[in-house]
């Protein structure tokens, strides 16, 4: 059973899957235009219509399958959503000729929607357009001071519209609402970590039989998580840890230190030359992603082949590198994560990704429970690409090397400045420009670097990290004094969006 979210391209509409889960509901992001038979096979127990950039009466806007609002499944439209609610059931939807944005309030709550909240509460609004009469027995039952359907219910309130967007932090009571929402569609509420653990079990077992399985090992939360679920469900594998030359420094140690007391059947293979090899020249992000991709796979070819056979390929592979990498309905391609998009059309092997449909956090719960070891557990995400995404340009050995200390030096102050888990995620990038300095009496053209740390729950939204001055301080005057061939230090101070974390 589930939620299904229809996506009418909002910003939104994947933090608005984090919030339902938050309420420990299973949720599912599709297309707005989805079929009602494609709604159907994830058995839902509600509907959410997300927002989106259109208007509803534009003639190209998009509509869901009509079918959805005789279903007799709840529905809650939120934004563009409460349009499409409001003028399929005869209500009229208009131009407000002005764009309300950012902080409002209600003055007044009240249904089932707003069900132990007090009658005065903050909401954020990001609208255009708004409800000018409702259908015939619809409702409104929230305003504020100036807009009188804040929020609107169909007679027998199983459809419900809300103008503002209860799943940003700027409004602080909207999970409350959404909670409200799904208790009264009968949602059961065992999204749970433990209940999720469970699933992942059963259809690891369900997959894979007796059959034996090659793990694509990153030394990653995500890949160490998945390597502990086949221990646990017993099944026989080799996690194979593939050293591509673009990791971070004294990765390779630390993966293997960590996992190999875990009973984790580990096997390191150095393919550093072979991927170097395979990048030379090679500028286009796209194209660096999808060579890694093809190199990964052709490693694990050669490692089946030799300690083989092996029926299936095992990734972490989580929900936003399938949103991102366009693997799900309707979704635009921002980049193609090497494991997704990157991937080569024959494989030779069947996938096995249990955490498909997780986001990081949910991931991290898993490593709890079975046992991952903090220091790998609360680790900073690093790409699958590694350092490879992080040098804009030609990836050579000297351009590694150089942004392999400029990284490390600024982990290493973060951690010992104690502000290591203040950022989701930090990195160094060492960029295409070279700018003029100097260095004790000489003119030094050197190299650009650009550190970014972003604060995150699940890396579909993020912001940037507000680092005390002093630590970042620290960071540019190690990495310009250690590494010579640098000659400026930047901080990037981009949310996502626009921005993506990794600058590639």
């Amino acid at each position: 059973m589930s939620v299904v979210i229809l996506d009418f391209g909002s910003q939104y509409t994947r933090l608005i899957a984090r919030r339902v889960r938050e309420a420990h509901a299973y949720s599912v992001i599709l297309s707005g235009t989805t079929s009602f038979e494609r709604i159907r096979e994830e058995s839902p127990h509600a509907i959410i219509l997300s927002g989106g950039p259109r208007s509803v009466f534009e003639a190209a806007s998009p509509h869901p399958d009509p079918r959805i609002f005789n279903a007799g499944l709840p529905i809650l439209g939120i934004c563009y959503g409460m349009g499409l609610l409001v003028q399929h059931f005869g209500g009229t939807v208009l131009d407000l000729e002005r764009r309300s944005f950012g902080a409002d309030r209600l003055v007044r709550a009240d249904g089932a929607l707003f069900e132990g909240l007090r009658p005065e509460l903050p909401v954020w609004m990001s609208h255009s357009t708004g409800v000018a009469a409702l259908p015939p027995g619809w409702s409104s039952t929230a305003e504020t001071p100036s807009n009188p359907y804040a929020a609107v219910a169909s007679e027998d309130g199983r459809l419900v519209g809300v103008q503002f967007h209860p799943e940003v932090i700027h409004t602080p009571d909207g999970l409350a609402m959404l909670h409200n929402f799904l208790r009264a569609s009968g949602e059961p509420f065992d999204w749970t970590p433990e209940q999720t653990l469970e699933r992942a079990l059963a259809k690891v077992h369900a997959s894979v039989g007796t059959d034996r399985v090659l793990l694509g090992l990153s030394g990653g939360v995500d890949s160490s998580t998945l390597a502990l679920l086949l221990a646990r469900a017993g099944v026989d594998h080799l996690a194979v840890f593939v050293d591509h030359g673009m990791l971070r420094l004294r990765e390779r140690e630390k993966v293997e230190e960590a996992l190999r007391p875990l009973g984790v059947r580990l096997e390191t293979v150095d393919a550093s030359e072979r991927f170097l090899s395979a990048l030379a020249g090679v500028v286009d992000p796209e194209e660096k992603r999808k060579i890694i991709g093809r190199e990964f796979i052709s490693v694990f070819r050669q490692e089946a082949a030799r300690r083989g056979p092996f029926r299936f390929l095992a990734q972490g592979t989580l929900y936003p590198d399938v949103i991102e990498s366009a693997g799900g309905e309707g979704a635009a391609n921002i980049k193609s994560h090497h494991n997704v998009g990157g991937l080569p059309a024959e494989l030779g092997f069947e996938l096995l990704e249990p955490f498909r449909t997780l986001f990081k956090d949910e991931v991290r719960q898993l490593a709890t429970l079975l046992g991952l070891p903090d220091a790998i557990r609360l680790r900073h995400p690093f790409p699958g690409p590694g350092l490879a995404v992080r040098i804009l340009g030609d990836v050579t050995a000297e351009r590694l090397d150089i942004v392999r200390r400029a990284d490390a030096i600024f982990l290493e102050t973060l951690e010992a400045r104690g502000a290591y888990h203040d950022a989701w995620q930090a990195l160094a990038v060492l960029t295409p420009i070279r700018s003029v300095g100097v260095a004790g009496d000489d003119r030094r053209y050197g190299h650009v670097v650009a550190l970014r740390a972003v604060t995150s729950v699940d890396a579909m939204t993020a912001d940037w990290a507000r680092l005390p001055y002093d630590v970042l301080d620290e960071a540019a005057r190690r990495i310009t004094r250690e590494i010579p061939q640098v000659g400026r230090v930047v901080y990037d101070i981009t949310s996502k969006p626009p921005a993506t974390i990794e600058w590639e």
